[in-house]
């Protein structure tokens, strides 16, 4: 996928989630933030057993499939 396709697909489902005013607000606060994705990524689910994770994965999917 190139980036192109990337930030049209990922614009398409902010806007479709969030709405357009929404999804432009969330853009810009993540431009203005210093973020680092990897990092926020690490600690995303430290405090959550495999168990619970894995309960949240498929409610997710289970989610999808209707």
């Amino acid at each position: 996928m190139t980036d192109t396709v990337l930030i049209d697909e990922g614009t398409k489902i902010l806007t479709k989630a969030l709405g357009k005013v929404e999804a432009e607000r969330f853009i810009t606060l993540i431009i203005k933030e210093p973020f680092d994705y990897t990092k926020w990524r690490k600690n995303l689910y430290e405090d959550m057993s495999i168990d619970e994770l894995s309960d949240k994965a498929m409610e997710f999917v289970n989610s999808k499939k209707g």
